[in-house]
């Protein structure tokens, strides 16, 4: 018996080298791209902001520059930029200020919706009117169409938040209303995504993922009404200690699974609603610091550098060129117009609507978390990439600009 377990000892133990050693051969092969993303992305970070562009920015072209240096996306490097986004969405879950909501309830909700309804139809016309038409619906070029649309609808508020604190204007009724509304319009923009991203398959009709996505936030509701419990207990009896960010990663990525292999909607939706679950906690700021430790040094810069390695300028075209300065421009008006008439329908004056309609017209992280996953299931033609980045910068850059202006008149 004895010799028996000695000769399995010794077969598991070579097995082990084996695999292992194997393992080590892709992992070592990729260290050296991983460096070069990671170093990468925080000089061209450091780069964007530099001149008052956010990092997101930087990281992006860090990417194309690797890119043009033959560094390639996927395999190893694409599944650490899919945990990326996953902790990037659980993170805005978490910082998502349910209070504030609270405050403006009604008002904010309707500037949201119309800020995400116009765009949404303004990106679905343009995207058909350059393809000769509007498709029949259901058909793959109509779907393409609506995530035109859709990539346009998120609200990037960091921008706008600092340029209403350098004013002083952040806890002002027009500062309220974006920070509420830009909360909305990003969980309304994320439901949208789910929704998109289901009809790319044609066995499945829209009602029926209407009925799943519904179906997912009943299941989320009661999960999370039992998962605050515990996480409120958890954090009576363990305040900052570190199981309690871990837990709070568990039921992320927990939820992210059930999301997408249960109720066939995107994964980012159930890391989202993970943080929203948990963001009212005493330990939601600690729960993110320790979040954003990994994320901000090593996830985050990943996922968006990728995005950039998966930018192609092969295909870009003299029409792509047009295209691309039209969807800008839909981008940035559509949003003003949207929020601004929500802002009017509220009781806002025109001055104020105004306000806030540019407010709301930032682009950032969500914007580009909605075009890499479009991109990673086909929906989005990587010639079109260079168009989002060019709706990023110009709003980054106009938004405090025309603030100021407004504020100063």
């Amino acid at each position: 018996m004895f010799f028996i377990l000695q000769k399995m000892k010794y077969y598991v133990k070579i097995s082990c080298r084996l695999v292992l050693g194997k393992e080590m051969k892709i992992l070592y092969k990729e260290f050296l791209p991983i460096a070069l993303i990671l170093i990468s992305a925080k000089l061209f970070g450091m780069g964007a902001r530099k001149i008052k562009l956010p990092q997101v920015v930087g990281m992006l072209v860090a990417g194309i520059f690797l890119k043009i240096c033959g560094l390639e996306s996927g395999g190893f490097i694409g599944e650490i930029a899919e945990f990326g986004v996953i902790m990037i969405m659980f993170t805005a879950g978490l910082e998502t200020d349910i209070k504030e909501v609270k405050k403006t309830g009604a008002a904010a909700l309707l500037v949201a919706s119309m800020g995400v309804a116009v765009p949404l139809a303004g990106g679905y016309i343009l995207y058909s009117v350059f393809h000769g038409g509007f498709a029949p619906f259901g058909s793959t070029e109509s779907v393409s169409a609506v995530f035109a649309g859709l990539i346009i609808t998120a609200t990037s508020v960091s921008i706008t938040v600092e340029a209403l604190r350098e004013m002083g204007k952040l806890q002002t009724k027009v500062g309220t209303i974006v920070l509420s509304a830009a909360i909305i319009d990003d969980i309304i923009g994320i439901v949208l995504l789910s929704v998109v991203m289901s009809l790319k398959n044609p066995d499945i009709r829209p009602g029926m993922v209407i009925i799943r996505t519904c179906l997912f936030f009943v299941f989320t509701a009661v999960v999370g009404f039992v998962a605050h419990y515990i996480f409120k207990q958890l954090d009576t009896y363990y305040p900052h200690k570190r199981r309690v960010p871990i837990f709070g990663l568990v039921l992320c990525l927990l939820l992210s699974y059930i999301a997408e292999a249960v109720f066939g909607i995107a994964d980012i939706t159930g890391a989202f609603m993970a943080g929203v679950i948990l963001c009212t906690l005493h330990s939601a700021e600690y729960i993110v610091e320790k979040i954003d430790v990994s994320a901000y040094m090593f996830f985050a810069p990943i996922f968006f550098v990728n995005i950039g390695l998966k930018t192609d300028f092969s295909g870009f075209s003299g029409k792509i060129a047009v295209f691309a300065v039209c969807y800008v421009a839909v981008a940035l008006l559509t949003k003003i117009i949207g929020c601004g008439c929500g802002a009017r329908l509220c009781g806002y004056s025109v001055k104020d609507a105004l306000k806030i309609g540019v407010g709301m017209m930032a682009r950032g992280e969500v914007c580009l978390i909605v075009a890499g996953k479009g991109l990673a299931a086909g929906l989005l033609d990587s010639a079109y990439f260079p168009a989002v980045i060019l709706i990023v910068i110009a709003a980054s850059v106009s938004t405090p600009i025309i603030l100021k202006l407004l504020y100063n008149e």
